[in-house]
């Protein structure tokens, strides 16, 4: 694609979910331990899942599955017993889950008022929403691309609802590449700690400790990504 369609269409996919992910919900407790999510970007259920991590203002270290990928996607079928997306490790109180309801039930429970909010609570209906969103995309973010695997797990502030953080999520996801996810959503209290690093309350954010890089504009963060761990 175009870098203009790719952007017009990623617009479409957070217009299509009416924003879900850009606004913080409450908030209650925050983990001991860092989330783990298996997923991959372009699946629906996975999207949701992402979307209440953001509502809560929640980090977590992802690690991307795209379909024909072997690098994470061996490790949760030996730990969880089947490949199916997504999946959530929630290390602090010793609770690993299937299904994306099931999750966001027990994001929004335990890290939240209990409250799940509408663009999120409608089952089936919003399932069908959530695919019928993504199919903008074409599949952008689903297919593994060869890539070489970094030493350590890179950093991205994003927000969910960001359509140019969504095109950098796809790169990461298709390249297999490991990263530390955080959330700094409209109202998150995470956004003082990010401007103080970064310089900027602006998203996406790349930080790369494999190769000291740190870069804003999803352009440049995809353009980098590709050119420092795609295979030849």
């Amino acid at each position: 694609m175009s870098r203009a369609l790719d952007v017009s269409t990623s617009y479409l996919v957070s217009v299509g979910r009416l924003g879900a992910g850009m606004r913080v919900a409450p908030l209650g407790e925050r983990p001991s331990q860092t989330l783990i999510l298996y997923d991959f970007e372009a699946c629906p259920f996975c999207r949701k899942v992402r979307e209440a991590l953001s509502s809560l203002d929640l980090e977590a270290e992802i690690r991307p599955c795209p379909k024909g990928g072997r690098r994470y996607r061996d490790e949760l079928v030996a730990r969880g017993g089947k490949a199916q997306f997504p999946y959530l490790v929630d290390p602090g109180i010793g609770i690993e889950m299937y299904e994306s309801d099931d999750i966001v039930r027990h994001l929004f429970d335990r890290y939240g008022d209990g409250s799940v909010p509408l663009s999120l609570g409608l089952g089936l209906l919003t399932d069908l929403n959530s695919m019928l969103a993504g199919m903008a995309r074409l599949g952008a973010g689903s297919r593994v691309k060869p890539s070489r695997a970094p030493e350590q797990a890179l950093e991205l502030y994003s927000m969910e609802a960001s359509p140019y953080c969504r095109l950098v999520r796809e790169t990461l996801c298709e390249l297999e590449l490991p990263y530390r996810l955080h959330n700094v959503g409209k109202g998150s209290p995470s956004r003082e700690a990010f401007v103080k690093r970064s310089g900027l309350m602006r998203v996406p954010w790349l930080s790369d400790s494999n190769t000291g890089t740190e870069l804003f504009e999803s352009a440049d963060i995809v353009r980098y990504l590709t050119e420092t761990y795609a295979a030849d």
